[in-house]
């Protein structure tokens, strides 16, 4: 925790849905949580599978129609946390409210201290699997 009872979390090297669930548990609780290095947390699964033809994942119902998907890789670990949270209740807005997520550290968090989760680890995975950093990519982001 660093000095003003925000939680650290590192997302390198972490499994993108068990992280989500840990997080918001942890988010539904009351803690204030902020994740950096948010382009490195992986999926799992093979390459093909994982990356879905560009223009079929971005307009599924149409450029007017939804749903719309995010390209940024730390909107979309936002987007997956906000999707374990009760987002339609107070109590789900208030926690997701307290989540912020960056791409890479930024400057005001350099050099304190991190948390990892040892429960979602890449260690845990038997298959292949790819980074968000790289689904982003391919999706269209520009970083």
């Amino acid at each position: 925790m660093s000095a003003q009872g925000t939680t650290i979390i590192d997302a390198e090297g972490l499994i993108l849905g068990r992280m989500a669930s840990v997080v918001a548990k942890r988010l539904l609780n009351g803690e204030r949580i902020e994740i950096v290095n948010a382009e490195s947390a992986v999926v799992s699964g093979k390459k093909k599978m994982v990356i879905k033809e560009r223009k079929d994942f971005l307009e599924v119902g149409g450029p007017t129609k939804g749903p719309f998907h995010h390209r940024k890789p730390n909107a979309i670990v936002r987007r997956t946390i906000r999707g374990m949270l009760p987002r339609r209740k107070p109590r789900g807005q208030e926690a997701f409210g307290r989540l912020k997520v960056h791409i890479g550290v930024p400057r005001e968090l350099h050099g304190v201290e991190t948390e990892s989760l040892p429960d979602a680890t890449v260690e845990r995975l038997k298959e292949r699997y790819i980074t968000v950093g790289e689904i982003a990519k391919n999706i269209g982001w520009k970083g």
